[in-house]
């Protein structure tokens, strides 16, 4: 009879090396809490690394640096698709995203319409902020950015080469989704955005 380590142990041997791995993936093969035990085996044996609360890795590793963690970002989009929430980046999060910024936040702030948690990944965090559903509408993957990253920033407050970088950028988002978007932005920032329209 094969334990329940053993069996979670040949499924994840199975999946690819920098995937991310929940507990909610092996319920069938045994109780929550002989699950909980058998990952924390087989973390002790380094089969697995733990990135947060409830996420573990299959790490991929490096001849130069050893074992290779996705960051915070991956970790985020993972429980995204788990939980089936929609979520939207934030603040210096979504300017860094847009190139606006090469500073890399320590706290990444994504809207969502989840449940609101805080997710400490290694030295950073993933905060997810509950939000109401209107700030979710935008389908525009570059142009839901842009009206974030332009509240970050402030009325008036962009410098002209800011304001060309992210001209540029809406002028390469799908152009029936950039339309969908616009109404969706506070005044100042929609009379930016139109100017990608010409």
């Amino acid at each position: 009879m094969q334990s329940v380590e053993s069996k979670i142990l040949t499924k994840i041997n199975r999946t690819p090396r920098g995937a991310l791995i929940f507990p909610e993936e092996f319920y069938l093969l045994g109780s929550s809490e002989a699950i909980r035990l058998a990952l924390h085996r087989l973390e002790k044996k380094k089969e697995i690394t733990r990135m947060a609360q409830g996420i573990y890795v299959r790490p991929k590793v490096s001849e130069l640096i050893g074992e290779v963690l996705p960051s915070a970002e991956e970790v985020a989009e993972a429980i995204a698709k788990r939980d089936r929430i929609r979520t939207l980046p934030t603040g210096a999060y979504a300017l860094n995203a847009l190139g606006l910024s090469t500073q890399v936040p320590m706290k990444i702030v994504l809207l969502t319409d989840g449940s609101p948690r805080l997710i400490k990944v290694g030295k950073r965090t993933v905060k997810l902020k509950r939000t109401s559903p209107k700030n979710l509408l935008a389908k525009g993957s570059i142009s839901r950015l842009v009206i974030q990253a332009l509240k970050e920033i402030g009325n008036k407050k962009q410098t002209p080469e800011e304001e060309d970088k992210i001209i540029a950028l809406l002028k390469t988002e799908n152009r029936q989704h950039l339309m969908h978007d616009i109404p969706l932005a506070p005044v100042w920032i929609q009379k930016i955005m139109k100017k990608a329209l010409n």
